[in-house]
């Protein structure tokens, strides 16, 4: 019998496997589809200060092996989420979940964190440093390690539960970023947020996105994010949730042994609602395949 548990800040999942934020909603959505338990966790839909409608259609793009998407954290604000999310999460999910965090300024991002730090179903808190669809925001705290750790420590001085800072790709040295976080007390990394990308229509000859460029995920991005997970376990002594194009439960697999402790899984549940569930599902055949009899003894194998 293989053993899929995960240990992740002190806290026992059954397994490594968590729908990342913005593709799984607050849970109770793919709840009516299959019992969501069988997660490890969920990082629920990004949450901001104040409601935010999201960017303008179209807000999506397919492209050959992923999608590009633009939707702009559209949420229904801190309070809501706090006062009408969480109560019908509570119903259907009985373990503790991410809660991923965005901002518009390092006060916005303490405002929220500070608010569900409180709340006894959160778990972990996943700050959003990284989201490349929305202006004067998001991405340009991940891109410049000051930025970064500046958040970092701002979030850790008011929260109690363990803070995993979520990264972009889109830098040039992201190990510059990470160190950044991990020396201001983050205690875990999330990463790889989507890319940069975009669709032109031949026929309108215009983007085919309203916000022209959007975030670029799904299988296709799974090589880069390998890479980047195995350079940041390399470089700073956290635990790493690594995701980016995972699809299969052979990628969980490359994702840990690169350096992941979790695996969060994106676009893949677009395009199968039961996609994680199904990874879950795999989980122990292919463990069985590779002569794995325990997923927490595999992380960081192949350094």
């Amino acid at each position: 019998m293989v053993n899929t548990k995960v240990e992740l800040c002190g806290l026992t999942l059954d397994n490594p496997i968590i729908p990342a934020s913005g593709v799984f909603g607050f849970g109770y959505e793919f709840a009516e589809l299959y019992d969501i338990n069988i997660l490890g966790s969920f990082s629920f839909k990004g949450t901001t200060k104040e409601p935010r409608f999201g960017n303008p259609t179209p807000r999506i793009a397919e492209c050959e092996s992923g999608m590009i998407n633009s939707v702009g954290l559209q949420n229904p604000g801190i309070e809501k989420v706090i006062s009408e999310e969480l109560p019908k999460m509570r119903k259907v999910f009985h373990k503790p979940v991410v809660a991923n965090i965005s901002g518009f300024s390092v006060d916005e991002y303490v405002y929220c964190c500070e608010k569900i730090d409180k709340e006894e179903q959160v778990g972990f808190i996943e700050v959003n440093v990284s989201c490349p669809n929305v202006h004067n925001g998001g991405m340009s705290f991940g891109t410049s390690p000051e930025a970064a750790a500046e958040v970092t420590k701002a979030v850790k001085a008011v929260t109690t539960k363990p803070v995993f800072i979520k990264l972009t790709p889109n830098v040039t040295n992201i190990v510059e970023i990470a160190e950044a976080c991990a020396k201001a007390g983050a205690d875990g990394i999330s990463l790889i947020n989507t890319m940069l990308g975009m669709r032109i229509d031949l026929r309108k000859k215009k983007p085919v996105i309203a916000n022209k460029m959007g975030g670029f995920s799904g299988p296709a991005i799974f090589p880069v994010a390998v890479r980047m997970v195995y350079q940041v376990y390399d470089a700073v002594k956290l635990p790493i949730i690594g995701m980016g194009g995972v699809s299969t439960a052979e990628d969980v697999i490359e994702m840990m042994l690169a350096g992941a402790t979790a695996v969060e899984i994106g676009a893949a549940n677009l395009v199968n609602p039961y996609a994680s569930r199904d990874i879950i599902l795999d989980l122990p055949r292919v463990m069985e395949k590779y002569g794995i009899n325990s997923l927490s003894e595999i992380i960081g194998g192949a350094h």
